[in-house]
């Protein structure tokens, strides 16, 4: 339904111990008359879970400058302008550091 006023859209609400349909712009409330009906509903929503210090990256070979280890967690990221090549990241298996290589 919509404001007979303003045409905005009408929200239910209890005025008074009666429901109402109501305007949140111009605060004109309008009486349930004919067959409208109200259906509410509440959503329960799933707990998201942390998975932390889980990496979900592919590996690939790639030499550590830190601890010389040659294995790496591999990603791409578009980091600076859309007509410049996405960035590389790395992240070593074994200490966890970090690098980037520009293409």
């Amino acid at each position: 339904m919509f404001c007979k006023k303003c045409g905005s859209i009408l929200k239910p609400i209890t005025e008074e111990g009666k429901r109402v349909f109501s305007c949140g712009k111009c605060n004109k409330t309008q009486e349930v008359t004919g067959k409208k009906m109200f259906k509410e509903s509440i959503e329960e929503t799933k707990e998201m879970e942390v998975i932390e210090d889980k990496e979900m990256h592919p590996k690939i070979r790639a030499e550590c400058e830190k601890c010389g280890n040659d294995i790496a967690y591999y990603w791409s990221q578009q980091t600076r302008s859309a007509d410049e090549p996405p960035t590389r990241f790395f992240r070593c298996t074994k200490c966890k550091f970090t690098w980037r290589e520009y293409t």
